[in-house]
């Protein structure tokens, strides 16, 4: 019996791959419009709130060789002091109204560029500008003004509050020493940044040790916001507290910035509440930034190896996963941070020259 080609297999055929095509042309035009997206709000005319360029940050002074110092070292006469790269040339830019997470191992300088966003910490290297303005062009006092503009919290609250000051001073004592109230209306101040942070003005005569957890927490968010910050630096603000008060914390920083306004850097290594909370997303990898996007083009369609490691690490409720595969390697020395890619010892996408 002669073999018969049915008339419509070749038309289906041709139609199935015209859909394919389509869906690729589609998925490649979703990715362009995400990309200039992206790209959008960074290239604007928009001035940012902080913006760092090309910072460093080491701990140790490097000797310069032409020094005796140096001499002796060449000679193997003198040991060589180490230096550690915290932070290796980061740039960032946090525009008004953002809620910009920093995400990475622990060790991978998080921490320290934060504190260098706050002006606790001096950079090594590179500029940073405040509204537009460099620090580096301005007179101690004006530096000092804008310096108001960015605050921080603490992760560890029992640590970074005085336990031999009551909580009225804690609190009241920045916006006394900058001006922002007097001596007869500081109780009033006090009580009102206590409310706003959730918590009764009646406790403004206690001592730090005799809060929870939480409470402390909310006292340092008190402090902060008594100086009237821009913005906020919460630096592991929520990895000492329960489950429960976490969701408290969180839900008092978005309601701050809807009342106020407020911009955040939210530094965390929990990528399900930098989901839930951030606009934008920077991810660290030992001392250098390695990806930057916005939270749903990160989560959706991560594009460098560690963060899609680290994404994939992310518990979910899939039966089907029984496993995580760690990512493999130990974190290099940033003592000896290696070449090129900091991440390239560990990527298993790196291929030999």
């Amino acid at each position: 019996m002669r073999a018969v080609r049915l008339p419509h297999a070749a038309p289906e055929r041709h139609r199935r791959a015209r859909k394919t095509q389509n869906h690729a042309r589609f998925c490649r035009a979703i990715r362009f419009a995400a990309f200039f997206q992206e790209l959008a709000p960074m290239s604007s005319n928009q001035i940012p709130l902080i913006e760092l360029h090309q910072v460093s940050k080491t701990f140790g002074k490097p000797v310069d060789e032409r020094s005796f110092q140096g001499l002796l070292q060449r000679l193997h006469l003198a040991r060589p002091k180490p230096v550690t790269h915290a932070v290796d040339r980061v740039d960032l830019r946090i525009l008004r109204g953002e809620v910009v997470g920093l995400v990475g191992e622990s060790g991978c300088g998080k921490s320290t560029l934060g504190r260098m966003v706050a002006g606790l910490l001096p950079v090594s290297s590179g500029s940073t500008s405040v509204d537009g303005k460099p620090l580096d062009s301005l007179t101690p006092q004006e530096r000092r003004a804008l310096r108001l503009k960015v605050q921080m919290i603490f992760q560890d609250p029992s640590s970074s509050l005085n336990p031999r000051l009551r909580v009225d001073r804690i609190v009241g004592e920045g916006a006394l020493l900058h001006g922002l109230t007097d001596r007869k209306g500081a109780d009033d101040y006090v009580s009102a940044q206590l409310q706003r942070a959730g918590l009764s003005p009646q406790l403004r005569q206690r001592y730090p040790h005799q809060f929870s957890g939480g409470q402390r927490q909310r006292i340092g968010i008190a402090r902060a916001l008594a100086v009237q910050p821009e913005l906020l630096v919460c630096d592991e603000s929520v990895a000492a507290l329960d489950v429960s008060i976490q969701a408290q914390i969180l839900n008092l920083f978005m309601d701050l910035r809807d009342e106020l306004g407020l911009t955040y850097l939210f530094i965390s290594h929990d990528l399900g509440v930098v989901e839930h909370l951030c606009d934008r997303v920077v991810v660290m990898y030992l001392g250098r930034v390695v990806e930057t996007a916005s939270v749903d083009d990160l989560f959706a369609r991560a594009n460098h190896p560690y963060t899609q490691a680290l994404l994939a690490q992310i518990p979910r409720f899939d039966i089907r996963s029984t496993r995580y595969d760690a990512i493999k390697g130990e974190i290099p020395s940033p003592l000896n941070p290696p070449a090129g890619c900091h991440f390239h010892p560990r990527c298993p996408r790196a291929m030999a020259r």
